[in-house]
């Protein structure tokens, strides 16, 4: 009898879960629906088997949003012993290409300087440089260390940033499903790729993160911890932007995460009103999770 009970428990809570995610998968269709853009949503709750995925297999390209898994992976290194967070890290003024997303060039125009390897992936998560991650990159030995590092089908790392700058298709030649990038981040979240040390670390920059300020954080509390990532492509003559992308780890009161990842492509949407779709969709999200604690409680 127990063992019954027991499952119809359990069977009950499946229902329950999952017509919690219909309603939250149906509040976030009228949010996309009738737009110009390829959007894959990928969302996982704070409970087991909570989770909410909408055209989240294909593949999206990654743009900037790929300095997340280069960060596991020069933290791996480091766990290796290969690297240290304490070591040098000389800056050449030859490796600070022009035409390119790069923070650091702006106050260190002239290079030839020394900075730890913390602060260069500090250069990299918060500020989006695009200079100093190549640069990481190439002390790591290439995209292929990422590759093997991730690893998968859904995901795929083979241009870095200068080579993503070359020309039109190139820039969407990384890239990953919805959904594994929201695994990937669970994972991370969990503690299940990197020390507890290091999570931490990596948790911390990316709560520190300048880049897309509006798009998962646009619309919610200032209040309210988001680690994240962002990544832009241009935009063709058309006005067509070919990626606009944020995913990260939203913190709900009492402690509890929602991790989210939404990639958009080929949106003909103008740019302001691409990130305001993964604003509405984020907000959406995060006031739907608020709620089932309420009524928790």
């Amino acid at each position: 009898m127990k063992n019954i009970l027991i499952t119809c428990c359990m069977a009950l809570g499946a229902m329950s879960l999952r017509a919690q995610n219909t309603a939250l998968e149906q509040q976030i269709g009228q949010i996309t629906a009738g737009k110009k853009a390829e959007i894959g949503i990928a969302i996982i709750g704070p409970a087991p088997g909570d989770q909410v995925m909408i055209h989240a297999a294909p593949l999206y390209p990654m743009l900037s949003t790929f300095k997340f898994p280069v960060a596991l992976t020069v933290l791996h290194q480091v766990e290796q012993g290969k690297l240290s967070l304490n070591q040098q890290i000389f800056i050449r003024k030859e490796e600070l290409l022009d035409d390119t997303w790069s923070p650091f060039k702006e106050k260190y125009p002239k290079g030839d300087i020394a900075i730890t390897l913390a602060d260069a992936l500090t250069w990299m998560m918060c500020y989006s440089d695009n200079n100093i991650t190549d640069i990481l990159l190439r002390l790591i030995g290439g995209t292929t260390p990422v590759q093997q590092f991730i690893g998968g089908n859904d995901f795929v790392i083979r241009n870095n940033e200068e080579e993503m700058h070359a020309n039109w298709d190139a820039q969407f030649v990384n890239r990953i499903s919805p959904a594994r990038a929201a695994q990937l981040l669970n994972q991370f979240q969990q503690g299940k790729l990197l020390h507890k040390k290091h999570t931490r670390w990596l948790y911390k920059a990316m709560l520190g993160n300048k880049t897309g300020l509006k798009r998962l954080k646009g619309k919610l509390p200032p209040t309210v911890k988001v680690a994240h990532r962002s990544g832009t492509s241009f935009t063709n003559d058309a006005g067509m932007t070919g990626a606009i992308n944020s995913f990260g780890i939203i913190e709900l009161p009492g402690g509890k995460r929602i991790v989210i990842a939404v990639l958009i492509r080929d949106t003909y949407e103008s740019f302001d009103d691409t990130e305001t779709i993964i604003a509405d969709i984020a907000k959406t999200t995060y006031d739907f999770y608020r709620q089932q604690q309420a009524v928790k409680h």
